[in-house]
């Protein structure tokens, strides 16, 4: 199947790879489109202004940076745990229904990036949907695995109890977007955890490092999902450096390699299939997929 043909004039949406704009989509119009010598595409942003405030703002990003409008639904109502696009801030932001606040008017959306949760009205809400390259994912195709409780020789057991084997991130620069296996050592009150990583080590190199942790960055470990072959612009994690980064696969090689690439490192890397997996959050309790793989 061939890739889609962007052209001059034609309405796209763009990704903006830079501190506070990841995760979303803001739309334009082509100016040059990509040719044979560049992959480079010249945009106008209908919303965003240049430097001077005088005009739209034009730049040159990447071909994978920009995609055709989504369709979108009239009179849609959505329910929880739905992934949907909010529109904020000139931009629309990907997040998942956590509430359904007024008579499925307004919504409360959890945003994973900031892990902030904002009420929008339904008007402000399209469902998400990802684009392949070449046609849209109906966006229907979300999988729900139930983590809240594991049950354990017939009994209910919490997932972030003592012993239990756990995946932390953390903010500091260089690490956004990771996440390393670990154990809880000590439940600390209500939503603070001692862990042990398992492969990260302390300073002097002689024992596993702990740390207390809070629980915005503690989560179980994901379960297992079969994947034969992962899909051009699918979200993944990727084993690098001993955690788990979040990336999207930019392309499909040959002999199961792939190339992803990490937004929050502007990093494109090659990959072996058996070194990745399909990403999956952890929110309210689910475990949630919100991308179509086969």
């Amino acid at each position: 199947m061939s890739k889609f043909e962007f052209k001059k004039g034609m309405k796209v949406e763009i990704s903006i790879e830079e501190d506070g704009f990841r995760g979303a989509w803001f739309s334009g119009t082509i100016i040059n489109p990509p040719s044979k010598n560049t992959q480079k595409v010249l945009i106008e942003y209908d919303a965003l202004l240049a430097d001077n405030g005088s005009k739209p703002l034009r730049e040159k990003v990447d071909f994978v940076q920009i995609r055709p409008i989504p369709p979108r639904e009239s009179d849609r109502l959505f329910k929880l745990d739905e992934d949907v696009d909010a529109y904020y801030n000139d931009g629309w932001w990907e997040g998942v229904i956590t509430q359904i606040v007024v008579d499925c008017s307004k919504y409360c959306v959890y945003f994973r990036p900031t892990r902030e949760q904002c009420e929008f009205n339904v008007c402000d809400l399209r469902l998400h949907r990802e684009w392949d390259g070449v046609k849209w994912d109906a966006g229907l195709s979300k999988v729900k695995i139930n983590g809240t409780e594991v049950k354990i020789n017939g009994k209910q057991e919490n997932p972030l109890s003592q012993g239990r084997q756990v995946e932390v991130s953390s903010d500091e620069d260089g690490f956004e977007g990771a996440w390393f296996a670990a154990s809880i050592i000590e439940v600390r009150g209500k939503d603070k955890f001692l862990i042990e990583y398992h492969d990260l080590m302390t300073d002097d190199n002689k024992q596993l490092m702990r740390e207390e942790v809070d629980a915005f960055h503690i989560r179980p470990c994901p379960p297992k999902v079969e994947v034969g072959k992962f899909n051009q612009y699918g979200e993944v994690d990727a084993l690098y450096n001993d955690g788990w980064w979040v990336g999207i696969v930019s392309k499909v090689l040959g002999r199961s390699k792939y190339k992803v690439y990490f937004k929050t490192t502007n990093e494109e890397m090659e990959f072996k299939h058996d070194k990745l997996r399909l990403h999956q959050d952890w929110i309210n309790g689910k475990w949630v997929i919100a991308s179509k793989v086969y």
